[in-house]
């Protein structure tokens, strides 16, 4: 089976990599008030360049920046939209032994607006650096209302809640319209609130925040399907299915049979990145409902533990996998970035780099 050449890829990886000491330590300075703009910028693109020379190293085709310019996954969403007020999370990230771990983020306190391009200036600087494919990474447009939707503080901005998905939905037409204008071709929404959604006691608690969620998951596809209308024909849009990922963290478990034949028939992209990389996730049944004309990723590489998987494991599970998809329509990935928050994840560059490359074998081995 001959490799892909246009994305997706048969090898990917979701966006972010682990940030150098160096980079860490300038980024404090710079909040500190110890480091100019300017030097800080030079230090992310010196690091930037390492980043992408990883990448191509190791065989993939698409390219993304590591994420090194932001903190958080989604940072540069709120940097470039007005309409953002940071307060401390509702939810809270766990780990194995049920640690859980707070944080502050972004809260719709006013009417959205983008003020500049979102990742255009990511994409830009990534594009002058290789000749491969440069991949955009975006939040999702239905996270905006989960994550960042605060009952009894947004309503002052929205009290229509259809005007705020509108203005939602038009930020990421100007923002894929730009990208595409640029050059851009192919971009990764990130996804958290649908598979949190699969689970049951965030089920519930959304519920318990006054709304029913079969009726939201249809608000989300549309809303999803309106910031994609009219999107370039040269784009190629995927999202990423995330059940969250901080310091080795998560946020939710559970399979994706709640949502799975309504995503995977109702939005309009052209892939899903699915994680996949424990038994949080569920089965490979849901696969079932994936249309014809879609790809998967099967994110079965974990960035949450150092330890390297096995090859063989990784074959037999892609095998599993294609009792309900074809094989040509799988590709193959880490489950999520390295570092979707600035600290990364508990493994090394060492790790990251086997694990990537691994990722790369053994797309070689089942698809050439």
């Amino acid at each position: 089976m001959a490799a892909k050449q246009t994305p997706p890829f048969r090898a990917e990886h979701i966006g972010s990599l682990l940030r150098p000491p160096e980079l860490l330590e300038k980024r404090r300075a710079f909040d500190e008030g110890r480091l100019s703009a300017g030097a800080l910028r030079a230090v992310e693109d010196h690091y930037i360049k390492e980043a992408i020379a990883l990448q191509e190293g190791v065989g993939l085709q698409g390219i993304t920046d590591g994420e090194y310019r932001r903190l958080i996954y989604f940072g540069h969403f709120p940097a470039a939209v007005e309409g953002f007020t940071e307060m401390e999370a509702e939810l809270d990230f766990k780990d194995e032994s049920g640690q859980k771990m707070k944080y502050i983020t972004p809260v719709v306190s006013g009417k959205l607006r983008r003020v500049r391009g979102i990742a255009t200036a990511e994409y830009l600087y990534v594009k002058s650096l290789t000749g491969r494919t440069p991949k955009v990474t975006l939040p999702s447009p239905c996270s905006q209302h989960y994550f960042r939707w605060r009952e009894g503080v947004s309503e002052k901005a929205y009290p229509d809640l259809d005007e705020f998905f509108a203005d939602v939905a038009r930020v990421y037409q100007e923002e894929l319209a730009e990208l595409a204008a640029l050059g851009a071709t192919y971009v990764q929404l990130d996804d958290v609130s649908l598979p949190l959604l699969c689970d049951d006691s965030l089920r519930a608690g959304f519920r318990a925040r006054g709304y029913d969620p079969d009726e939201m998951v249809d608000k989300y596809i549309e809303v999803v399907n309106r910031s994609l209308a009219g999107r370039s024909e040269t784009l190629t849009v995927g999202m990423h299915m995330c059940r969250g990922n901080n310091q080795g963290k998560w946020l939710g478990a559970g399979g994706y049979d709640y949502v799975a034949e309504r995503i995977f028939n109702g939005l309009s992209l052209d892939a899903f990145f699915m994680e996949y990389d424990s038994p949080r996730a569920g089965s490979f049944e849901p696969l079932r409902f994936m249309p014809p004309d879609k790809h998967v990723i099967l994110g079965l590489v974990s960035t949450k533990t150092p330890k390297l998987e096995a090859k063989a494991d990784l074959l037999k599970r892609i095998e599993e996998a294609g009792r309900f998809i074809p094989l040509e329509r799988l590709s193959v990935s880490p489950q999520c970035g390295f570092a979707s928050t600035a600290p990364g994840n508990p493994l090394s560059f060492d790790d990251q780099q086997r694990k990537l490359a691994l990722v790369v074998e053994v797309a070689e081995q089942v698809w050439g």
